[in-house]
């Protein structure tokens, strides 16, 4: 096997041996190549195997469709991404600001893409810092917003201690170095501050549904595909306490209606908002079952 490409034989979160293959899913937004999905029997978590190592792996994010990097509008679903996105803008301030009690502070945003959540926080009195390891979405984020967004790597120049709020919405799930960026959490936030972590969660209904075509496994970018206890577990390994969990509503419809498109011979629309709809009926019976959430852990 090539190798920059990384066989892992042990759980990323856990260190157990005690993993089986699972099944295959597709990179549908870059190479079209096809990814195996293995599953620690001890955490649950699943993970992605023979993964690009960190330097090729820049290559399976150039895709102009990679809405976080490109902001983009085109095609129906990224314009429904846009219309809701106000919205979850708005949910994502008020989680935080009733988590840590304050309604303005410090706040790291980790992967903030084009850089629109850092700009909401910001107008609202946050002082608000985002990091993004992608160039084009740095001077995207300048462009639409005017913030200056930092390369990743300058979080090893920041203070520990010093923030209120350090949020990764949909991140996690893409970085090389697990373990060492949980420490680098747990080193930067305030005694009392919280960490918000959203991950997709492939306990979800709408990822029994679509199985390999669940468009959430966005292979080989996600790296590990996140259920409650591998979450949970991981918080432990690192002495974070899990605070709180909370269910992403809008995702299981975008989720859904990606996953419908990546079906073979294309999908149904309607067939994806009824599952997505179905997805979070579910949910409030069972909230860890949403197709994303969001996990608040402090030190």
């Amino acid at each position: 096997m090539d190798s920059t490409f990384l066989t892992i034989t042990r759980c990323p979160v856990c260190s157990s041996e005690n993993i089986q293959s699972g099944f295959q899913a597709t990179d549908h937004t870059v190479s079209g190549k096809s990814f195996e999905i293995c599953q620690c029997l001890d955490c649950s978590l699943r993970f992605t195997q023979s993964i690009p190592s960190q330097d090729l792996i820049k290559e399976y994010y150039r895709s102009e469709t990679y809405i976080s990097h490109t902001d983009t509008s085109k095609g129906f679903i990224n314009r429904l991404y846009h219309l809701v996105r106000k919205r979850t803008l708005e949910g994502k301030r008020k989680l935080i600001c009733s988590k840590t009690g304050i309604k303005s502070g410090k706040l790291l945003d980790i992967g903030a893409g084009a850089g629109a959540f850092v700009h909401h926080m910001q107008q609202h009195g946050w002082q608000a810092t985002g990091l993004e390891p992608d160039e084009s979405a740095r001077q995207r984020a300048a462009a639409l917003y005017q913030v200056q967004l930092l390369p990743v790597e300058s979080i090893k120049t920041l203070q520990d201690n010093s923030y209120d709020a350090i949020t990764l919405w949909h991140v996690l799930e893409h970085v090389h170095d697990l373990h060492g960026y949980m420490e680098t959490l747990k080193r930067m936030i305030k005694p009392g501050g919280c960490i918000f972590i959203a991950v997709p969660n492939y306990t979800s209904y709408d990822a029994r549904v679509y199985r390999g075509n669940w468009a959430a496994y966005d292979v080989p970018r996600h790296l590990y595909h996140f259920s409650p206890a591998s979450m949970s577990r991981l918080f432990r390994l690192h002495n974070l306490r899990e605070k709180s969990v909370h269910p992403m509503w809008y995702d299981s419809f975008y989720i859904s209606l990606l996953s419908e498109k990546y079906k073979v011979g294309g999908g149904n629309t309607i067939r994806g908002f009824w599952t997505g709809a179905v997805s979070n009926m579910k949910t409030l019976f069972h909230k860890d079952r949403s197709s994303s959430l969001v996990y608040v852990a402090t030190r």
